[in-house]
């Protein structure tokens, strides 16, 4: 039997694997990962153009300094890092490839986890069969997403359209665009870092949206981080260019929050300043709602802008009427040609990678459960899960829950206890959704991840600084109920 089962081998199971043996060098553990590589979200997207839509620095590993000059970074890049990490601290010899975890059953007769796998062989091609894992932890840093299936609405005629449709979750490898016209649907971070790309060969991108993002243009020359990295030693400098965006993150959050005109405005003087004179800024940029009720689309260096200046790129804001064989009839009565439409509508929230849990043969509802400390389930024994912040990087979060994680592991540990969860019990207490967003993904899913509760660390908070005081200060068997098996 194990020590540890982490399933998923994405920034978040790579880094609970560091603090897991940072802190339990003896413990022995597992990472399960369904896809054939290391990355999770950055192997799973292959999009041209694709990339952080948050400042690398802090999406990246405290204990592993990201040596690139650009703030934010290429999908691939990222993807180069995680894999370079895992190989660096030998995690990926722990990595089980082509591991999908179908169902994890626990029983409180030993205090042990099951874990029933679906094993397509390492190279993702053999037949499958199915197979157990036993271990007496569980974490999932499975994300929060569902992998299989984005989120791609019903187009009326969609069938007669003689082009060709695409999502950006399952981008075709060599789909050629070149000179092509394509109409891209959605207005969110994959828009905005898809378009530009496509741009650059295409013959006409338009991007197609029914209601205006927040996008802020993010200067990919450094200033700061060059002259850290010559006076520091490359961990120190790392550090310090951490913490000072996360600060600069956290202040721009809390100052458009709590005086969202003033943000709005700041927000908006930013387009433009990129943009001319009498461009439409009012219909294609102003959105309905405040800063950061939706997560805030980053563009480097104005390159939306000036795809849009050159001509490349044209903004369109409507609705859909249909699609006909030659484009999209929108309900203004203008026809868009396209050869090529791609579906960047979003995602379909998945909670714990849609593993089936049971705890002594009951099934565990997720949405039914509140969380505690932003990564334990109320009365599940033994089981965290990982997910980041909606107005910060999600490795900030990511972290801080490894290393909560592997500290409990090794309390229990050390102490002998085979088993620990949080117990709200018989108190009452209100509920509101994990996520304060106002996103699409998350209205249309409201059961699809845990509760977050209104007080104490029953409440998931997005607020990293008080999160990390918290973690710094706090006691690791607060309000756990211990036992042995």
């Amino acid at each position: 039997m194990l020590d540890v089962i982490i399933i998923g081998a994405g920034l978040s199971g790579i880094d609970c694997a560091y603090r897991l043996r940072e802190q339990n060098p003896d413990a022995d553990y597992l990472i399960l990962e369904r896809r054939t590589g290391i990355g999770g979200t950055w192997d799973l997207f292959r999009y041209p153009g694709v990339r952080s839509d948050s400042d690398i620095y802090t999406l990246s590993y405290p204990f592993e300094p990201w040596r690139k000059p650009q703030a934010l970074a290429d999908g691939t890049d990222i993807r180069h890092y995680i894999e370079h990490t895992a190989r660096k601290f030998r995690i990926d010899e722990r990595i089980r490839f082509s591991h999908k975890v179908i169902s994890a059953d626990w029983d409180s007769a030993t205090d042990t986890w099951t874990l029933t796998v679906e094993d397509g062989g390492e190279s993702g091609t053999d037949t499958s069969r199915t197979r157990t894992y036993r271990s007496r932890f569980v974490v999932f840093a499975t994300g929060y997403y569902d992998y299989d299936n984005p989120h791609t609405p019903r187009f009326a005629g969609s069938d007669e359209f003689t082009g060709q449709i695409v999502h950006p979750q399952h981008w075709p490898e060599n789909l050629d665009y070149a000179g092509k016209n394509v109409v891209v649907i959605g207005s969110g971070a994959t828009a905005v870092s898809l378009i530009p790309a496509l741009a650059r060969t295409a013959g006409q991108v338009t991007m197609l949206q029914r209601s205006p993002s927040y996008i802020f243009s993010s200067k990919q020359k450094q200033y700061f981080a060059p002259i850290a990295r010559k006076v520091l030693s490359a961990n120190a400098a790392h550090q310090v260019i951490r913490t000072r965006y996360a600060l600069q993150t956290s202040a721009l959050v809390h100052l458009t929050h709590r005086f969202p005109r003033l943000g709005r405005k700041l927000l908006l003087s930013s387009v433009t300043s990129n943009l001319p004179d009498d461009y439409p800024i009012d219909v294609h940029f102003t959105p309905t709602y405040n800063p950061w009720d939706q997560r805030m689309c980053m563009v480097p260096d104005a390159d939306l802008f000036d795809a849009i200046n050159s001509g490349a790129v044209e903004m369109v804001t409507d609705h859909i009427d249909r699609f006909d064989a030659d484009g999209i009839a929108l309900t203004s009565g203008r026809h868009l040609d396209a050869d090529i439409i791609v579906t960047a509508t979003g995602l379909q929230l998945l909670g714990f990678g849609g593993t089936r849990i049971r705890v002594d043969g009951a099934e565990v509802k997720p949405h039914d459960r509140f969380v505690f400390k932003s990564h334990l389930l109320e009365d599940v024994p033994n089981l965290a899960w990982s997910v980041g912040y909606t107005n910060a990087s999600w490795t900030l979060r990511a972290d801080m829950t490894a290393r909560s994680v592997s500290a409990l592991i090794r309390h229990m540990r050390e102490h002998g206890y085979t088993h620990a969860y949080p117990h709200l019990g018989s108190e009452t207490m209100g509920s509101r959704p994990l996520w304060d967003l106002k996103a699409g993904y998350v209205e249309r899913s409201p059961d699809a991840l845990p509760k977050s509760g209104t007080r104490g660390h029953w409440q998931v908070r997005h607020n990293y600084y008080r999160d990390a005081i918290d973690h710094r200060f706090g006691d690791v068997t607060d309000s756990l109920v211990f036992g042995r098996v």
